[in-house]
């Protein structure tokens, strides 16, 4: 073999173990849990059917964060029958929203004991009022923490009204519907189960509206108090999720 022969074979095996070397480098990456892309302490304001529900679980997989979301955690409390969650079921079928200690210790209770909060989080429902921003506002103090950003999904109540009286959920598996934007392939079926599908207890026009008035009366203030501190947002929420992630995004990036 001459030399120039040998230089070439020497140079296919560099060629070769660089494209090995490269593989394994990208399998390893591949391997490797997501790691938080920065830390994110914010708030998702929004009355129901804004795409809250959409949106928080995006951001916790984005930057590895925690999402509470109260309205899923009061759900949790009432199919479980605790004294909590009897007590706030008599409210949330009314239309009327829960008061300030039940919200705040269910809240204070995840910050401090759960895991995935470590990160930060995306609270998705609270605060609702003044006196629990300020709460909340004193528990992030305590832990030597602050929040970065409090986005509003803005949304006209008669589409949000139109939204939210046409959801189906599935029970058992927490599959949701639209009886025009999304349907069943047979009516009140579920897809999967063949199972019948629901419509919660509060998703009609007469207890929403009087949730939508409730909402805005007391959520007003709110929006004032972070206003005043330079943390509010507004995003318009009749747009497509993707826009609206996008918008989220350039909001988190500058925060």
């Amino acid at each position: 073999m001459g030399a120039q022969d040998e230089l070439d074979y020497l140079k296919s095996l560099v060629a070769q173990l660089t494209d090995k070397i490269s593989a394994l480098e990208a399998k390893a990456k591949g391997n490797v849990p997501p790691a938080p892309a920065q830390q994110l302490r914010t708030i998702l304001m929004g009355p129901p059917g804004a795409g809250k529900g959409t949106q928080a679980p995006r951001i916790r997989d984005q930057y590895c964060v925690c999402h509470l979301a109260t309205g899923d955690m009061l759900r949790d409390q009432i199919a479980q029958k605790t004294p909590l969650g009897l007590a706030a079921k008599k409210i949330v079928d009314s239309g009327a929203l829960v008061s300030d200690d039940i919200m705040v210790g269910m809240i204070k209770d995840q910050l401090e004991n759960n895991k995935a909060c470590k990160n930060g989080f995306v609270l998705d429902g609270f605060p609702r009022t003044v006196p629990q921003a300020q709460k909340l506002d004193g528990m992030l103090s305590d832990r030597k923490e602050k929040l970065d950003s409090v986005v509003q999904l803005l949304i006209d109540d008669q589409l949000l009204i139109s939204r939210i009286t046409g959801r189906l959920i599935h029970p058992g598996s927490g599959r949701s519907y639209h009886k025009e934007f999304h349907p069943p392939k047979k009516p009140m079926t579920d897809d999967i189960t063949g199972e019948p599908l629901i419509q919660r207890p509060d998703d009609n026009v007469d207890v929403l509206t009087k949730r939508l008035k409730t909402f805005h009366s007391q959520t007003g203030p709110v929006v004032d108090y972070y206003k005043a501190k330079g943390l509010w947002h507004g995003i318009d929420a009749a747009q497509s999720p993707t826009v609206v992630w996008d918008n989220l995004s350039k909001v988190f990036k500058t925060k």
